[in-house]
């Protein structure tokens, strides 16, 4: 008799976090998926702390109530602000982006210098600069406010984006800088622009993904937290289950959040939950 195959919760402030559930499901195709975009009070960083704790504990037990047995906190901005809130009151354990990018760039430095570009919500919140100095890093922060927007424009190849991208990568590995030598995505649109920031960036620069670091993360404590989920009694099946959920038009984050996820999304749910 085959039990059910457990769930993972990612929780987004919109539609980035779909860069952290497609590199979930990519490495670890056994779970099944609860994806909430709380679409409708965006952007998650012109709130205040309260307010945007609140709003993420309120998603986190929806996703709990869908059977979520890990809650990923897959946006920057969320994690910088509210991950401590979140932890303490779920009943499952929790992940943020900020810690894996870290612990991944970390790693990555040769000479302990990393250059952070984000949005300035989570570069306020120098939630990276914190983490990066606990291991010993250099940090220096950069806000990049126009590509967000430009993502969700669709412009990811375009050259008004790379413009705007190498100039602020220029302010970023300048004055004492130039040499740093990783540079850490740290907003969860920022996916998409690899290829192009690849080619701006210093050449001698290494790119930390956070959304791929966070699901070598979550990887590694699924399989320790859920250890019977890939025994042989598990329900199999060919590709994971998921379910979609925005407080926003669910037609916009089907069209706007195929592009995030690299396929359709089908079958979005509303879900309006009190300011």
């Amino acid at each position: 008799m085959s039990t059910r195959r457990p769930t993972i919760g990612v929780f987004d402030s919109g539609f980035g976090g779909l860069t952290v559930l497609k590199a979930l499901y990519e490495l670890i195709p056994e779970a099944d998926y609860a994806h909430f975009g709380d679409t409708a009070r965006l952007p998650c960083g012109s709130k205040s702390v309260e307010t945007a704790a609140r709003a993420a504990v309120e998603a986190a037990h929806f996703l709990e109530s869908h059977g979520a047995q890990t809650l990923v906190i897959a946006c920057n901005t969320a994690t910088a602000l509210a991950l401590d809130r979140i932890t303490v009151a779920a009943h499952v354990p929790v992940v943020g982006v900020v810690e894996p990018g870290a612990d991944a760039a970390a790693i990555a430095s040769r000479n302990r210098k990393v250059v952070v570009i984000g949005t300035h919500a989570t570069v306020s919140s120098h939630a990276y600069r914190k983490a990066l100095d606990a291991r010993g890093l250099e940090a220096r922060e950069k806000a990049c406010p126009l590509l967000v927007p430009l993502v969700e424009e669709g412009w990811v190849e375009h050259p008004v984006t790379q413009e705007v991208a190498r100039i602020y990568l220029a302010e970023a590995f300048a004055d004492g800088f130039h040499d740093a030598d990783t540079m850490v995505l740290g907003c969860t649109h920022y996916p998409l622009l690899k290829p192009l920031l690849q080619r701006v960036t210093p050449v001698h620069v290494s790119i930390v993904d956070s959304a791929e670091s966070t699901a070598r993360a979550v990887a590694t404590r699924f399989q320790q937290l859920v250890p019977s989920s890939l025994s042989n009694g598990t329900e199999r099946r060919s590709v994971p289950r998921m379910k979609f959920f925005a407080t926003d038009s669910t037609e916009k984050f089907q069209q706007l959040g195929q592009r995030f996820l690299g396929h359709p999304i089908e079958n979005v749910q509303h879900v309006d939950l009190k300011e």
